[in-house]
């Protein structure tokens, strides 16, 4: 097997290691395990680069060691904890029975694993077998709590990732309580870093911000108990000079659907340090005797050519070894959802032409969404009432799945489980099973209320009504709505010293529910959606392999929206519909083709009454499906480049290759037209240099190095909102 970790016995040093990247870890006195480097790949390590030793004024020293000059208030640390002299931000905050939160974890011992162990009750990165990877299991122990902590570092042979997780065991006899457990802790000793994060709101997703970071702590995180519209628990580190081409960036994401915290913090040395994890605010987690907590997994990625190949990393890992759907690598069905083309004001008479049309026009799946169940016409009753709504289906929801599968098309269905509406049968007969804090009225969102998806009855409750449909055989794809964030977050079941464990066990609750769902409907496509991309992250990508990625279904405001997606989620988990103009999110009117190119970027489909299109658009509409069953490979598989980016500039584009760079799809975008425009070019990226490659419409031949270096001019366009797309392939 190949030795992708070292132990280095006599200078104590931890060395993981492939051909692209290396991490080094040692044990300094005291038995800390501290921090050496993380980056491009070194041949070997002479311990020629341990920290020095300096006084620092007001920086506490070991307990009786008069060595002013070694301090773990400056030392770089693989994990730190409260209340030993580190006033950084920590990693670990333990409070004991008696009240105190100090802990002093020291190295106790390790062990090298083959593979890569699964994480309890958590969705994670795998391996296909256990020479893929290498795991480094480190011990640390705290002797008064008695609690032991389990570092776990996974190195992939052929990737420039490194996983990291924890795992806290009570080894005592009292109880304490886990006031903070990060996944992980990186001290950085580094020139000027700059970050990069993606916050955003509904239908504004996953921004991409850069900011310089200065002394102090800066904190990325949710509290809305899931990932958020407002704020995705990923960040990257970079260094002021990187582009999208060159310099180093380190990624960091979480694989995890709630609350998460990424903290930053330059210290008065200008060193780094990053904390993420669990967010603690409103965590608090009591760990009896002999009982253990795991966080969830943290993927780390390095890049020494800039955010292009840090996202083609993460991008090759979640599509390879976090998405498990066999629909992972299978090309998805172009659909038709109802929602903007008829909002809740339908029945069966009404969907039928517009599934008709679909066949006509070689859509492959319709969509039915919200409205379909219960005594649901508006957004204000039903929720957890999962039968059908039988005045808008008179021959039952199978006999219209019957129909839509005559038409040739596959037929999918929208749920929202994890919500309950005031005026339900599920909320006359179980009040108890929604979120509420006693003696407090509670705050409708959208007029809905939330379950609580911790408690194992209440998710038998909803997934026994869900199977009674599902077992009928006639859905194909579902779509698992969530249209609020948590609040009023008690729990009946729960102690009150209990009470902060509610936000997490709803997030483990959930995943237990996705994973006997996803395993037991396998021949179903599932997709993820809240709100649209609320909860756009890798943890759900573990049990459904897209997601809906805005309810902003506008062509311009996408371009942002899904270019900042891509920093690391592939593009095969991103969902993406042409809809009608006006926008009924913007009011933007674009292009029909704008439009389509913009969708085709993703998992493509439609969101509007096909029976309202013209002759001209149904058309249009015709040749965008024929091209994207022809490209649909190249987009969903291939390799995605972006080359110019929404938030800089007036000009967009990116482009995808296929794994064998024998073909090439570039789409461009001009946003806003100009009476006297400048000439813009734009340069390809990912080819073959002394390839010769032909435009398939303009039959125009250049060689690789041609398109690279050169570039190609854009047209211009006396309109608002334009959009090109150019298809190679070499030969």
């Amino acid at each position: 097997m190949q030795h992708l970790i070292t132990f280095d016995q006599e200078n104590k040093i931890f060395n993981l290691s492939n051909d692209k990247i290396t991490y080094l870890l040692g044990i300094e006195e005291g038995n800390v395990l501290a921090h050496i480097y993380f980056g491009k790949k070194v041949s070997g390590y002479h311990n020629q680069f341990k920290y020095p030793r300096l006084d620092r004024g007001f920086s506490g020293n070991l307990p009786g060691s008069l060595d002013r000059t070694y301090s773990l208030d400056s030392l770089p640390q693989e994990y730190s904890s409260q209340g030993v002299g580190d006033y950084r931000i920590l990693a670990a905050i333990i409070r004991q029975e008696n009240g105190a939160t100090a802990s002093r974890f020291v190295y106790q011992g390790h062990e090298i694993l083959a593979g890569k162990p699964k994480l309890a009750g958590l969705p994670a990165a795998y391996v296909k077998d256990d020479a893929e990877a290498q795991t480094l299991k480190i011990y640390l122990f705290d002797e008064v709590s008695q609690v032991k902590l389990e570092l776990l570092y996974t190195i992939y042979a052929n990737r420039a990732v490194i996983t990291r997780s924890v795992k806290a065991i009570n080894e005592g006899t009292q109880n304490v309580t886990l006031e903070k457990l990060a996944s992980l802790q990186l001290d950085m000793v580094k020139p000027d870093l700059e970050v990069l994060s993606l916050p955003g709101g509904h239908v504004n997703e996953r921004n991409v911000q850069r900011e310089k970071v200065g002394f102090g702590i800066k904190k990325f995180a949710s509290r809305r108990g899931t990932t958020s519209h407002q704020m995705n628990n990923f960040i990257a580190l970079l260094e002021p000079n990187a582009s999208e081409f060159s310099g180093e960036v380190y990624g960091f994401d979480l694989v995890y659907s709630g609350n998460h915290s990424m903290e930053v913090q330059k210290d008065p040395y200008g060193q780094y340090r990053l904390v993420a994890g669990i967010n603690d605010e409103n965590f608090a987690w009591m760990l009896e005797p002999t009982q253990s907590f795991q966080t969830p997994e943290v993927v780390m990625v390095y890049s020494d050519q800039g955010l292009n190949q840090m996202s083609q990393t993460y991008h090759a890992l979640i599509h390879d070894r976090i998405v498990r759907s066999k629909f992972k690598n299978q090309e998805r069905p172009i659909l038709v959802n109802n929602w903007e083309a008829t909002y809740f004001d339908f029945d069966e008479s009404k969907l039928r032409p517009i599934v008709d049309e679909a066949k006509n026009l070689g859509i492959e799946m319709f969509v039915l969404d919200d409205g379909w169940f219960g005594h649901r016409n508006d957004d204000n009753s039903s929720l957890g009432d999962w039968y059908l709504n039988k005045g808008k289906f008179p021959d039952g929801l199978k006999g219209f799945a019957d129909y839509v599968h005559a038409q040739g098309l596959k037929f999918g269905l929208w749920f929202e489980p994890e919500m309950i509406s005031l005026d339900s049968d599920l909320y006359r007969a179980h009040p108890d099973y929604m979120l509420k804090v006693p003696g407090y009225q509670p705050s409708p969102a959208r007029n809905q209320f939330v379950l609580d998806m911790g408690r194992k009855e209440v998710r038998q409750n909803i997934q026994q009504q869900m199977e009674k449909l599902l077992d009928q055989g006639f859905i194909d794809y579902i779509k698992w709505d969530m249209n609020r964030h948590l609040s009023d977050v008690y729990s009946v079941a729960l102690a009150p010293n209990q009470q902060g464990e509610v936000l997490h066990r709803y997030v483990l609750g959930l995943y237990e529910m996705l994973e006997e769902l996803t395993t037991k409907y396998d021949n179903i496509l599932w997709e993820g959606c809240s709100g649209g991309g609320g909860r756009f992250d890798s943890g759900f990508a573990y049990y459904m392999p897209q997601s809906w990625t805005s309810d902003n279904t506008d062509a311009i405001a996408r371009l942002k929206i899904q270019y900042g997606t891509s920093m690391v989620y592939p593009i095969s988990t991103m969902t993406s519909h042409l809809s009608a103009v006006p926008n009924h999110q913007t009011g933007r009117i674009t292009p029909f083709n704008t439009r389509g190119n913009m969708a085709m970027s993703a998992v493509f489909g439609y969101e509007l009454n096909l029976t309202h299109l013209t002759d001209e658009e149904k058309q249009q509409v015709k040749q965008q499906v024929a091209f994207y069953k022809e490209i649909r490979p190249l987009v969903q598989f291939g390799t995605f480049i972006r080359l110019k980016s929404p938030f800089e500039q007036n000009d967009v584009a990116w482009m995808f290759v296929s794994k064998d760079q024998k073909e090439a799809l570039l789409f461009t975008f001009n946003i806003l037209a100009d009476a006297q425009p400048e000439f813009t070019y734009t340069k390809l990226a990912g080819l073959l240099a002394d390839a010769k490659y032909q435009d398939v419409e303009s039959g125009a031949v250049y060689y690789g190095d041609e398109l690279m270096n050169i570039g190609l001019y854009q047209p211009v366009v006396r309109q608002d909102f334009s959009s090109q797309y150019y298809h190679f392939k070499a030969l």
